[in-house]
């Protein structure tokens, strides 16, 4: 019994390493939008069995950022501005109603977090004003966490698990324009902490959803820039 608990414990964790690998490498653009996943490749590249393979892709199929056609194989989801539209606005939604709950709900706790994630996030921004882009995935990384920790306290771990699919399908598009706004970003980000802290739901509200609006305005002048 311990023999197959530990083979089972080993299954997961092997699959689980694969899942992330290779969501990584769709976010960050390693495997395009709308390259066929070959398994032999894939098995080769990743160094795991077709099984964890067909379940890793169909669990990536289940989040929307796999394709699984019958007869054709699996393929990396395509890109578009009417896509990336649809994800900002359900991030808007879904962002903006948890950070109300959060900020209504949150305890100290809750605020020491955010005033850590603040504070790493501004860090990293300083040193992208100042023209070092030499590690966009820790700046990504900490973007995310701040922005998760804004909402942490909402208390609804199926809103918190939906928002962190949006989230990453969103975070696919900056990647593949990769561009930085600058002082508006920080001052954004600024603007959003301020009222957090403050306990004014609306105005953080109101801070997050100008923020998320004109990221979405700036990637997708950045795709037509890049594609046309």
């Amino acid at each position: 019994m311990r023999k197959v608990r530990a083979l089972e414990k080993i299954s997961t964790t092997v699959g689980s390493e694969t899942y992330l690998r290779i969501k990584r490498d769709i976010i960050f653009g390693d495997l395009a939008p709308g390259t066929k996943l070959k398994l032999n490749g894939l098995k080769e590249r990743y160094e795991t069995s077709m099984s964890t393979l067909r379940e890793t892709l169909n669990r990536l199929a289940s989040e929307g950022f796999v394709d699984a056609m019958e007869q054709r194989g699996f393929f990396v989801v395509p890109v578009s501005a009417d896509d990336l539209t649809e994800i900002a606005d359900l991030r808007i939604l879904l962002e903006c109603s948890a950070l109300d709950a959060s900020i209504k709900q949150g305890d100290a706790d809750w605020e020491g977090n955010l005033v850590a994630a603040h504070h790493k996030l501004h860090r990293v921004e300083n040193l992208l004003l100042a023209g070092d882009f030499s590690n966009k995935e820790e700046w990504k990384r900490l973007d995310r966490e701040f922005h998760l920790a804004l909402i942490q306290a909402c208390a609804n771990a199926n809103l918190l698990a939906l928002h962190g699919v949006l989230y990453d399908k969103y975070l696919r598009y900056q990647m593949l324009v990769l561009t930085y706004r600058g002082d508006e970003a920080v001052a954004e980000h600024q603007a959003i902490f301020d009222a957090a802290i403050k306990r004014d739901p609306r105005a953080a509200s109101a801070a997050l959803r100008e923020h998320i609006h004109k990221g979405l305005v700036h990637t997708l002048e950045a795709m037509n820039s890049a594609w046309s």
